[in-house]
């Protein structure tokens, strides 16, 4: 796997160099973002980091330096002892020697504190109270090296575009130890079930080791990221991954990872949210109730007082002599009840409609990175595999921010769910490109698609595919688009599946 790998990245490297080359890389998404940037205060992203640039610095430094001075101090010594003995001088040699039993036992005191380094680094490793992993990430440095030194600044992108690449690497990134805390955390019985590739641990849900990839190139000092592992059991654990980043290639071989389960954690919110959640749909139907009773109140008057009107109108026109004064008088009110009810239900269209729109600049990339996070459960509960793409340097749009993501999470989770009984790959990407005077989004899956004689109607409210569904989603999106004066469209996806795609006015000024 680690030869075809190389072979891949080698190849890539001749391949759309142009779109890549200059473009600046987009900052590391994460819900525990790190401040510990080796860019800070520059605005310049497309400059190498300096970990490429530096030499390998040495470990242990003191004690190597040391080291060599001891060696010199036993070797000179046992030379001069050899010359005093060969030259019969008597005092040469002792004096040499006495060196030279000096100079040992110096070496002697530097094994003794390079033992006692290890077995205190030892002891700190096995005894701590958390879970600690060392890692083996040459692979990814020499790969990041030769992609950056090659014009590739936008690594996101770049391996967007060839998922089996960034899948491979991952499997390049080898898992050396683990310290007991691990076993003990995890359940497992030995550290034979962690040791060797990364990629065994990591589901196809990851999203993390992209975020490893653009810090790595980025040079950052310092990273931290929530990500999900399969445990022993085959259960998948919630953890938060903090590492400090290399400062030279030799560093690479050695990464020290620190783990923190917060499964507990994530579950205990995930009640709260739904307890929450329930909560605000009891209260959601208490109002839905009262605005019925109300509606139902204002037109019911109103449509009592047209049927009695219209039927006074009827025994009117029934008589031998039409009193037509009288069912003039009675189709007038009639018209008059009529125009009451059509107020009650324009009023109640504007109680819920998006007339109110919280108007602001919007960073469409940023709220697309939110969505995935927003979507992620969904996203983990069917199996898909979320590949993130955008160009840079978009500019916003103006519209609501809230409005916009529940757009983009309702269309991830349709994509979610469209590739949930899929047999092949379960990818769902996402990518925001830009256009003449916009900015397009498009949510594309490898699922089934859907059927052309369908789509006409797939924006139509009640109109639903999913076993179940209300059909209320997509006419919601397009609705709340259509307020901001886009479109959202749906065709079919390049690889099969569905792609739907919402395009966007920039902001040509701030909004008033």
């Amino acid at each position: 796997m680690g030869h075809g790998s190389e072979q891949g990245l080698g190849q890539g490297l001749g391949q759309d160099l142009g779109q890549n080359s200059g473009q600046g890389s987009g900052q590391v998404f994460s819900r525990w973002p790190s401040l510990a940037s080796a860019h800070a205060g520059s605005a310049c992203t497309d400059a190498l980091p300096a970990w490429m640039h530096s030499a390998p610095r040495r470990r242990w430094p003191g004690l190597v330096e040391d080291g060599a001075k001891a060696g010199l101090a036993v070797l000179v010594p046992a030379l001069l002892a050899g010359w005093g003995i060969a030259a019969g001088s008597v005092a040469a040699a002792g004096a040499g020697l006495l060196a030279a039993v000096f100079g040992t036992l110096h070496v002697a005191r530097l094994r003794r504190t390079l033992r006692a380094s290890e077995a205190r680094f030892s002891a700190i490793f096995e005894r701590a109270g958390i879970s600690m992993w060392r890692e083996d990430w040459s692979a990814v440095g020499e790969a990041v090296a030769r992609l950056r030194r090659a014009g590739v600044a936008d690594l996101e992108g770049y391996f967007a575009a060839r998922p089996a690449e960034l899948r491979a690497l991952c499997g390049r990134v080898l898992i050396k130890d683990v310290n007991a805390f691990t076993l003990e955390e995890t359940g497992a019985r030995d550290k034979a079930a962690f040791l060797g590739p990364l990629d065994r641990l990591l589901p196809e849900t990851d999203q993390t080791f992209m975020q490893w990839l653009v810090a790595i190139g980025r040079g950052d000092r310092f990273f931290r990221s929530e990500a999900h592992i399969v445990r022993a059991d085959g259960q998948q654990s919630d953890v938060l991954f903090t590492a400090m980043l290399p400062r030279d290639c030799a560093e690479f071989s050695d990464i020290l990872v620190t783990s923190l389960d917060i499964t507990a954690y994530k579950q205990a919110q995930a009640r709260l949210a739904a307890a929450e959640s329930d909560l605000a749909r009891a209260a959601r139907s208490i109002t839905v109730g009262a605005v019925s009773a109300s509606i139902a109140h204002e037109v019911n008057t109103p449509l009592a007082a047209i049927a009695a009107n219209a039927q006074a109108a009827l025994r009117w026109l029934k008589r031998p002599e039409p009193d037509l004064a009288e069912v003039t008088a009675a189709l007038t009110d009639v018209v008059s009840e009529a125009r009451r009810a059509r107020d009650v239900v324009a009023r109640t269209r504007s109680l819920f409609g998006t007339a109110s729109l919280a108007l602001a600049p919007v960073d469409l990339v940023q709220a697309a990175r939110e969505a995935t996070l927003l979507a992620e459960r969904e996203l983990r509960a069917n199996g898909a595999a979320l590949l993130l793409s955008a160009d840079p340097g978009l500019k916003p749009v103006t519209g609501d921010l809230v409005q916009l993501e529940q757009v983009l999470v309702n269309l991830l989770v349709n994509a979610a769910q469209a590739v949930a009984g899929s047999a092949g790959r379960r990818d769902v990407g996402i990518t925001v490109r830009g256009e003449p005077g916009a900015v397009r989004v498009t949510v594309s899956d490898t699922g089934p698609g859907v059927p052309p004689e369908q789509r006409a109607r797939i924006f139509e409210p009640f109109h639903s595919t999913k076993p179940g569904g209300m059909g209320m989603g997509l006419a919601i999106c397009r609705s709340c688009i259509d307020a901001h004066g886009g479109d959202l469209w749906l065709d079919e996806a390049p690889g099969g599946g569905a792609a739907f795609h919402v395009r966007l006015p920039t902001a040509c000024r701030d909004p008033a």
